[in-house]
């Protein structure tokens, strides 16, 4: 081979390499925590604790999934632990005041929440506001109005039927976890394997020059955010099924740790580069490192200190990598 071929050739692969490293380091962060954590915890790797684990990663899970397409824009949504919260406070006053049946109740809640999401989008991609901004103002509005219509007061005591999504199994398998494996199936699909899904990529990437080449900029953006209004009032429901309770303190801090999953994952807050699989490892990775400092009897204050510590260190590879 001349030299020529070798120069060309050895950039490409070293490239190609350092591509699939990045791709693998989520993943492989995750087993070694899990590695960790069965030699200190040997209580970690009981079924039924890391059952518990993938029940607690659910509603992270979940937001990350919208949060992905966000991020993968380049922009940011600190709203959707309220709309959350909104979610569930939400689904327990229409099912004091209204008794009506909690299916449609629940497609009341699915539908207002993911409009919710429409105006942060419109407002970013139409009217020009920072989405730092725009979704810190939809924090404070959102859970504002689920203390309102709540009255700063839980309420529990929803039917079976509905209870059956936070908790029932199938074939052994808790239905959350189940019906987060479908959101990320869909989820990958439409980034994969759509014109949409090439147009957030698009945009993230330059988000000018996707404009000049006919991708319509606002209307992706608008819909991003729907997705990820979408995604929040899904959490939402799983939990309130789950906890059975409809209370305005859910979903607090939420969106950090949805954020935090996402660029954890190896999504860039630049935007453009990552995948909606590497969020579901960063949520796993929340999960297990929470799990873990609390089965190794770790004070909360301290936990926050550690979770504090992952995030910055995920944000640090990203800004490596961008450079």
């Amino acid at each position: 081979m001349e030299r020529s071929e070798r120069l060309v050739l050895e950039p490409a692969v070293g490239w190609r390499f350092r591509s699939v490293v990045e791709q693998l380091a989520p993943l492989l962060a995750l087993a070694l925590l899990c590695l960790l954590l069965s030699i200190f915890a040997p209580h970690f790797l009981t079924l039924g604790n890391l059952l518990n684990v993938g029940r607690q990663a659910t509603y992270n899970a979940v937001l990350a999934a919208g949060m992905t397409f966000v991020i993968l824009t380049a922009g940011i949504d600190l709203s959707v632990g309220s709309l959350l919260a909104l979610t569930s406070v939400g689904f327990a006053a229409i099912h004091i005041n209204l008794g009506i049946p909690w299916w449609l109740n629940a497609l009341i809640c699915l539908v207002a929440i993911t409009l919710f999401g429409t105006v942060n989008g419109f407002a970013i991609a139409r009217l020009g506001f920072p989405p730092f901004i725009m979704t810190l103002g939809m924090l404070n509005m959102a859970s504002g109005f689920a203390f309102v219509i709540s009255g700063g007061r839980p309420v529990a005591g929803f039917p079976a039927d509905f209870k059956w999504f936070g908790t029932g199994l199938i074939l052994g398998i808790p239905v959350p976890i189940l019906i987060v494996l479908l959101i990320y199936v869909i989820c990958y699909f439409v980034l994969a394997r759509t014109k949409f899904g090439r147009h957030v990529y698009a945009i993230g990437g330059n988000q000018e020059a996707a404009r000049l080449s006919g991708v319509n900029v606002e209307r992706v953006k608008i819909a991003i955010y729907t997705i990820s209004g979408f995604m929040a009032a899904i959490a939402g429901l799983l939990y309130t099924a789950r906890l059975d309770s409809g209370t305005p303190n859910a979903g607090v801090g939420f969106e950090l740790d949805a954020i935090a999953a996402v660029v954890i994952g190896g999504t860039s807050l630049f935007g453009g580069q990552g995948g909606i699989w590497g969020s579901l490892i960063g949520a796993l990775v929340m999960a297990v490192l929470r799990n873990g400092l609390n089965l190794l009897n770790v004070d909360a204050l301290w936990q926050q200190v550690f979770i504090g510590v992952v995030i910055v260190a995920a944000v640090g590879v990203d800004l490596l990598r961008k450079r």
